[in-house]
């Protein structure tokens, strides 16, 4: 069978690719854009940079410019003297000499070579800020092998160090160092701890998830939830779902909306009798005062949800049908959770003690909506002016 021959790409056609990446396209919507079958190749452009497009290269002024080596060329072939060269172009002369000896001399020289020389050897990768500063990068690995986002990891870092800026780094540039394994920083293995381990890094406009909404009966909308509830200036809002595994299994999720506090519950099965009661009696372990609302989708799960306003007094609000950035807090929480439960896992063997462990671990994890306080600090705050 005849070897396919690689394709090249242009500089305008990559960009064309990094752009339709950015906006979320999948590898094989971007190949067919270009006429290919299959996505190889595309991939293999990303690859090289771990999924962050790399910065558009621009030339220094200080160098010469093409115009400036063609001057060049023109006075070597007319027999100008290097110094006479240097002087129309308002250069010193050993810049000139040594444009002319580094591509090959006054025989050799060519103005458009050189310019290409010159372009290729401007490549020079300048050492990250975690590389230059080896204690910062031990730092940041420790968070992220304690499931810290990155962009968590930064923003302790700027609050524990405010006046050192040497023991600070942006989350972008912790992102570039675990994909783009050329820095030298990070180590790749800690990927693994990352909310998602992909090989490269995507786009978060890549996938929104669209949870399959029910219908339920004698529903309040979220648009007659309290004012207080949607701006957050209160404590005792919360949001609630629940995230499945395999065999029928699932846990309840709740995330209060000013604190971002998180509470588990397990649940034995999906019915809604079972998830009410079990969201009934969580309900009692906290005071009246940091539990006034419940808001959830349209899931078949919440059928009973007058029994449980009745039995708790806690009223439940609904969202829109595929609206889940209205339970955006709930939904940021359970991607969270996936590290700890990845999807297709069996979940109906982790007992309860498992479940408050990791919500303890999740509201010690400083959070940057919070002025990277932790959703802990903040509750505890809300129970004692309660009490």
């Amino acid at each position: 069978m005849e070897d396919r021959k690689r394709r090249h790409y242009s500089e305008a056609e990559r960009s064309l690719m990094w752009d339709r990446w950015q906006r979320g396209e999948s590898l094989n919507e971007i190949g067919r854009s270009f006429g290919i079958q299959g996505h190889s190749s595309i991939q293999r452009i990303f690859s090289e940079t771990g999924g962050i497009r790399p910065p558009q290269r621009r030339r220094s002024p200080r160098c010469l410019s093409l115009s400036e080596r063609e001057e060049i060329s023109r006075g070597i072939a007319s027999g100008r003297s290097i110094r006479s060269i240097a002087d129309g172009l308002g250069r010193a002369p050993s810049t000139v000499s040594r444009e002319i000896r580094r591509n090959d001399g006054r025989r050799c020289y060519r103005a458009s070579t050189a310019d290409v020389a010159a372009w290729e050897r401007a490549k020079r990768p300048k050492d990250c800020k975690l590389k230059q500063h080896p204690a910062l990068a031990r730092e940041v690995a420790e968070k992220i092998i304690q499931l810290w986002a990155p962009r968590q990891v930064a923003g302790w870092l700027k609050r524990q160090y405010p006046e050192d800026e040497c023991r600070q780094v942006s989350h972008e540039t912790i992102y570039k160092s675990l994909y783009i394994q050329a820095r030298g920083a990070l180590k790749k293995e800690l990927i693994q701890y990352m909310r998602r381990s992909r090989a490269i890094r995507r786009s978060r406009h890549h996938t929104q998830k669209t949870p399959d909404h029910g219908r339920l009966l004698d529903t309040v909308s979220i648009t007659e939830r309290p004012a207080d509830a949607k701006d957050r200036a209160v404590p005792g809002h919360w949001e609630g779902d629940l995230i499945f595994g395999s065999n029928n299994s699932q846990i309840a999720t709740l995330v209060e909306r000013k604190t971002r506090y998180v509470m588990l519950v397990k649940t034995s099965g999906k019915d809604s009798e079972t998830v009410i009661n079990a969201l009934i009696k969580h309900a009692h372990k906290l005071p009246r005062e940091l539990y006034k609302t419940l808001t959830w989708d349209h899931g078949s799960e919440m059928a009973q949800h007058k029994r449980f306003s009745l039995e708790t007094d806690i009223s439940v609000y609904f969202c829109d049908p595929q609206a889940p950035w209205q339970r955006g807090s709930n939904e940021n929480t359970n991607g969270l959770l996936r590290q700890y439960f990845p999807k297709g896992m069996d979940l109906s063997g982790v007992h309860q003690n498992r479940l408050n462990a990791v919500a303890r671990q999740l509201n010690g994890r400083p959070r940057e909506t919070l002025g990277f306080r932790t959703p802990a600090e903040c509750f505890e705050e809300c129970v004692a002016s309660t009490g």
